[in-house]
């Protein structure tokens, strides 16, 4: 837990908390304080397309002895509404019992993951922003550091994928600056995917890039 955390913790355990598996691991795309390091159990990550947003991103799927890390971070009075709106075409799935932390207490916990139909993998038309997968592995170098974000990588699923290089131009609206470290590992992990790297400027010259909310 963040040192500014740790008055917060007690207060917050009797608020029902959610479980940031991809976006939400970064503290800075959000501002929900009583944030601590977990794991759950049971689930991986997996990039998947839904009909109403242009490109991929992350959701989960039940996948037995599968562990994987996170964040979890209180919900001042359930109220769940600007949590429901981000994470619009994901409905709340209960797993308090398949959560593990270092706090004491046992907070009520959800995560977010797509519903089950209307869905599809990426594709060249939807595919991942380069954007996205910055600030989700900026997030977890944060929190776990560089055996963190290789762990991300390694229980994330459908890597087989187009992602677009929108680095330069991000398309992502909650895109995060990286530092030439942060960059270094992001490259170094996408080197060893099963990924193709599409340039935006390819993409300018065919469809155009996809446009996000």
């Amino acid at each position: 837990m963040h040192q500014e955390d740790i008055n917060l913790w007690p207060v917050m355990l009797h608020h029902p908390h959610f479980f940031g598996y991809g976006s939400l691991v970064n503290r800075a795309t959000h501002d929900y304080a009583a944030a601590h390091r977990a794991r759950v159990s049971g689930w991986r990550r997996v990039w998947r397309h839904v009909r109403i947003r242009p490109v991929a991103f992350l959701s989960v799927e039940p996948a037995p002895g599968v562990e994987i890390d996170g964040l979890i971070a209180a919900v001042p009075g359930g109220d769940w509404a600007a949590l429901d709106a981000r994470e619009a075409a994901y409905s709340r799935h209960p797993v308090t019992h398949d959560v593990r932390h270092a706090a004491a207490g046992t907070p009520e916990v959800a995560l977010y993951r797509l519903r089950p139909e209307g869905h599809d993998a990426p594709s060249l038309r939807h595919p991942i922003l380069l954007s996205y997968i910055d600030v989700v592995v900026q997030g977890f170098l944060a929190e776990y550091g560089v055996k963190g974000a290789e762990r991300f990588a390694e229980t994330t699923a459908g890597w087989e994928a187009p992602v677009l290089d929108d680095r330069a131009a991000p398309h992502y609206p909650r895109a995060r600056q990286l530092i030439p470290r942060e960059r270094a590992v992001v490259d170094g992990l996408l080197a060893d995917l099963p990924v193709t790297r599409v340039p935006l400027e390819e993409a300018r010259a065919t469809d155009g890039p996809p446009e996000t909310d």
